[in-house]
């Protein structure tokens, strides 16, 4: 529907909208860069503080899934409840202490604390910036929101590997500054991507809080109410965050060990694949947010019962054969691969946001997507690369990690590929609808 259409039916329109989302946009992409920069650098990190490969799983697994498995869910009633705004401007400021904290860290306990600020803020500033994005425009330009939001979240991704290698090579290659406090490049990297984050929040404080719509029970629902709406709608809600859970997964560890890869099996260092990465991941994140967006909205317009996931099916069967991205025999291929495959996972991904936005009620989605942030946690972080480290380990050690990652990649892009469809069958009609 047209911005005109859409004004005569007293819906918000999507133009006017606009400012906010990119600002909404803007902070996601802060804070998916503080996600991942420790990435880029870990191997300067565990190299300085003497760690292991198990030892960084550690830090990046459980510094990711316990405080997300403790605060996620809290946050995302929180968000159904209470201003988002405020709640996003806190979220900011969490993953900000983070990045401070990330580069003053002596050793493993430190790096797992501020490790614990960074995605608590990062993920769960996901989680209130699409509750924002739904109440901001009418459900047949949510999907164009989203994508908006993704374009952020992308660029943020490819942020990491870009500023941040930029900044690693930099920083390696001259005096560091007195103010920076460090003579490690690891730990200057993550100081002024902090300070670049201060002033992201500033903009944060001028949106609005818009008003919520298309609600069931209200704002003001119970918890049990809550419960009992989920439960009614078991049988899409189960299988959808089985696929976007594994999709999740996969795309977590890829995030965390690619470089690690492309430093021991093909013998590169960071600022080395720094640039080149970024317009990768950049590139698949525009792509694959821009035919997501597309793909929803116009699957939400079919008449066929959970034709919005269509796109989400055809992602995950296509991004099968990309996992082995890990094996490629030259760096040309592995670049190509991991695009296709982080294309097929962000246009997956913001389908089921859109999904979530568009067929469950208000007061369901910031507890819903709390729930999956939550569910990511544990098994993105918390178990992802813990098992891609076991996985090597049984191979024969570190040097097979590309394997270990490879054999993952391919087990759980094939479940979700049997997931989505089943969550497609039961989908409701519409937001007020219970499962099919």
């Amino acid at each position: 529907m047209t911005d005109t259409a859409i004004a005569a039916r007293g819906e918000p329109r999507l133009s006017a909208a606009l400012p906010a989302l990119i600002i909404l946009a803007l902070s996601l992409l802060i804070g998916t860069m503080s996600i991942f920069l420790f990435s880029i650098v870990q191997e300067a990190a565990k190299a300085e503080l003497r760690l292991s490969d198990a030892q960084i799983g550690f830090i990046q697994g459980v510094g990711g899934a316990l405080p997300l498995a403790l605060l996620a869910v809290p946050i995302g009633r929180a968000v159904d409840r209470l201003n988002r705004k405020w709640l996003l401007v806190a979220l900011a400021a969490s993953w900000t202490i983070g990045l401070f904290l990330t580069a003053l860290s002596t050793g493993v306990t430190s790096l797992l604390v501020a490790r614990m600020f960074v995605t608590v803020g990062g993920f769960c500033s996901i989680t209130a910036a699409i509750s924002i994005a739904a109440d901001l425009c009418a459900p047949t330009q949510r999907g164009s929101a989203m994508l908006v939001l993704t374009l952020g979240k992308w660029g943020g991704n490819a942020g990491a590997f870009a500023l941040g290698g930029w900044l690693f090579g930099m920083l390696g290659s001259m005096a560091m500054p007195d103010w920076l406090g460090t003579n490690a490049p690891w730990r200057g990297v993550h100081m002024i991507v902090g300070a670049i984050s201060l002033v992201a929040i500033i903009p944060l404080l001028f949106i609005r809080e818009p008003a919520r719509r298309e609600t069931v029970a209200g704002a003001k629902a119970p918890f049990s109410v809550a419960m009992r709406e989920l439960w009614d709608r078991r049988a899409f809600i189960l299988p959808l965050f089985v696929g976007q859970l594994a999709v999740a997964m996969i795309d977590t560890a890829a995030g965390i060990w690619a470089a690690p890869v492309l430093n021991r099996n093909y013998g590169l260092q960071p600022q080395q694949f720094a640039q080149w990465m970024g317009l990768v991941v950049f590139g698949a994140g525009v792509i694959g947010s821009i035919v997501g967006g597309l793909a929803a909205d116009r699957g939400h317009r079919l008449p066929r019962r959970g034709g919005i996931l269509i796109g989400a099916i055809a992602a995950t069967i296509l991004s099968v054969p990309m996992a082995l991205f890990p094996l490629a025999p030259s760096v040309p291929l592995f670049a190509t691969m991991l695009g296709i495959f982080l294309f097929c996972g962000t246009a997956a991904g913001l389908i089921v946001s859109v999904t979530i936005a568009v067929l469950l009620p208000n007061e369901l989605r910031g507890f819903c997507i709390g729930l999956f942030v939550a569910l990511a946690g544990i098994i993105g972080f918390g178990v992802a690369p813990t098992l891609i480290t076991l996985v090597s380990g049984l191979l024969g050690g570190e040097s097979h990690l590309g394997m270990a990652l490879a054999l993952v990649g391919v087990v759980t892009t094939v479940l979700a590929a049997f997931a989505f469809p089943v969550a497609m069958r039961h989908a409701p009609q519409d937001s007020t609808s219970k499962a099919g």
